[in-house]
Parts: C-alpha cells; structure tokens; sequence
C-alpha cells in the first residue's frame, strides 16, 4: 500500500474552533471542468451614480436624504432585519417547536464616498478610517443595554448576493450570541481552561513556524489559509498578540489591520484578475459584561470562486447532507495566493 499524501489523498481536516471537520480532496482538482460558468461582471462603475441609494447626497430607499459624506459614512439600515425593543416573548407548545423573540440593532457602512471603489483600491489612509470606524461602532453598540453580540460583516459581489455595488459593510448587533460566536466561545474557554493559554495564540504560534499556509504578514497582523478551510481561497486574519476585540487594538493596530486588509483584497483580485467576491467578517469577544479572556480577535475571508471568474464554489449535495469538503488543499491555495503582486492588477 502506497504512503499516505495529503496534497494527492483524500483525508479529513479538524476545526478546532467550531469542532466540525471537512473533507479534504486533492485528486478532484485535476478533473474536467464542464458544470455552468457564470459571465464575470465587468467592474466599470462610475465614481458617483445618480441612481445609487448609497452615494452621497442621493435619496435611499426609505426615503431618507444621504449627506453629502466625504469618508465612511454609518447609518441605521432601512431595511433591518433585527429591531429594537421587540417584545420578550418565548413559544413552545411543543418540544420540538420552540421560538423566542430578538432584538437588535442593523447598520450599514459605506466604505467611501466613490462608487467604482472596493477595498483593495482604497489608499491606506482611507482604510484607517474604515478600522477606525469599526472600533468607535464597536464600542458604541457593546455599551447598550441588552447587546450582547456585535457581527461587523462586508457581503461583496452578486455571487455573495450583494444588492448594491457600492462599496460598503454591515453590522448586526443583537441580545443573544449567535451559534457559530458561541460555539467558538466553548471551544476557546475549553482550550484556556486545558493549557492557560489561548487556542487561537496557539494556532498562531503553529503557522507561524511552520509558514506554509501564511499569506503575509506585518509588524501586528498575519494572513493566513486556515488548516481546516472550506472555500477554496478562504483566509483567516490573526493579530500576534492577544486582543478580544476591536478596543483591545492600539492605534498603530488599526493601521496594521488597514495595511493587511488592503494587502490580502489586493492578492484576491489578483488571483483571478475581477473583483473578487467573498463574504468577510471579523469575530470577537462577545459583548455580555463577561470578560472573555479566553476569546482572541480573528477575521474570516469566505470567497466562492475555485478555478477562474467564472468558476465558483457552492455548498451542495454531500456537503449540505454531510459535511463540507474542498479539492484543494490549503497549503496549495496558500501557495497561490501568496505568490501573488500585492499590486493591484488594474494599475
């Protein structure tokens, strides 16, 4: 029997943080392509778009006038769907049917003022801002009463179901932590309670060794293909020291998350020469009064494309039933992405 490869065999990879697995399958990259290929959206936006419910100046759909805005600019979604001071209610006429009531609060974040920009081609100093932004939005929402979960999230492209192409992010804060926050919460306390030291410290310490999944890095920040990714290019964004959140971060921090933010969006639309679509959003410490010593702030990257443009990734069949899997190993993906220009491939 020949030796086991993992860059050749199928195997299954650990999450630590969530305690799911995922199937890992190499061979299936080398197989024919012939399944729908989407037509890549051409990225030809005007600076400003008088149709635009998120320009400055422009009228939105609810009604509400824009401010003429000349850096991120936050406002209380129009269309929310978590509302404050819902009534406390909680149903269950049977075991298996139980419901209960949640409030919160939904905000959107237009990242700039120009319309045909995305994060990548931002300068610096404007993605500062939007760090900064985040923190003070952060620190605002953690204090309310009845908050205890605040999700700053950015959904780009149509693929990612985005309904407008104006470059923005959104934030959900509400009174229960969710699922996959909480089910970090267990695994991260577990891990403190076992070694006194933080799980994702230590996974830090690991890829940070053994490098073969890192992106790139800075004086505070590293990029990396988690050992346990799903999305074909998905990527996990570690400080290197221990913050739970946002208002842990010095300043030079936030200006270390702006320049490994820029540098990694810059890589993804390298990749495949598009902008590249993705879902991304950052979790940290919940925001119940608890101290949560054993929580370290991290940020997802969740992007569907696999092969070009036109290629993209979905969850079906075996993965919807079973559990997720991916053809090609992270260390590969870490490969490619790593080698890529950190000039964006318009310039």
């Amino acid at each position: 029997m020949s030796q086991f490869d993992p860059e050749n065999h199928s195997h299954r990879r650990f999450n630590p943080l969530t305690g799911s697995w995922v199937l890992v399958s190499p061979h299936r990259s080398k197989r024919p392509w012939q399944g729908q290929e989407e037509r890549p959206a051409v990225d030809a936006r005007p600076a400003y778009d008088a149709n635009c419910y998120l320009c400055p100046g422009n009228e939105r759909a609810g009604g509400v006038k824009n401010p003429d805005y000349s850096g991120p600019y936050v406002f209380q979604n129009d269309f929310s769907a978590l509302l404050p001071n819902v009534p406390l209610s909680a149903a269950a006429d049977h075991e298996l049917l139980v419901s209960a009531s949640e409030s919160g609060l939904c905000r959107v974040i237009c990242f700039s003022p120009r319309h045909d920009l995305t994060l990548p081609q931002m300068s610096h100093e404007e993605l500062c801002k939007v760090v900064d932004l985040w923190a003070v939005q952060y620190q605002e929402l953690a204090a309310m009463d009845g908050i205890n979960h605040v999700q700053i999230f950015e959904n780009k492209g149509e693929a990612m179901g985005c309904s407008n192409p104006h470059p923005h992010g959104q934030i959900w804060a509400q009174q229960t932590v969710p699922d996959e926050a909480a089910k970090k919460t267990q695994r991260m306390q577990a891990h403190l309670e076992r070694t006194g030291r933080t799980l994702l410290g230590d996974y830090r310490t690991v890829e940070l060794e053994r490098a073969s999944r890192l992106v790139c890095d800075n004086e505070s920040f590293v990029a990396l293909v988690p050992f346990w990714a799903t999305w074909p290019f998905e990527t996990l964004v570690l400080c290197k020291r221990h913050v739970r959140n946002l208002s842990d971060m010095t300043d030079a921090e936030r200006s270390d998350l702006a320049d490994i933010l820029k540098r990694l969006t810059t890589r993804y639309d390298n990749l495949f020469e598009c902008s590249f679509p993705y879902s991304a959003g950052m979790h940290q410490a919940p925001t119940d009064g608890a101290d949560h010593d054993a929580w370290d702030w991290h940020m997802h990257f969740y992007p569907p494309l696999l092969r070009s443009s036109s290629v993209k990734k979905f969850m079906v069949g075996y993965e919807m039933l079973g559990e997720p899997q991916r053809d090609i190993t992270p260390e590969a993906a870490a490969e490619r992405l790593r080698a890529l220009s950190e000039t964006h491939y318009t310039r």
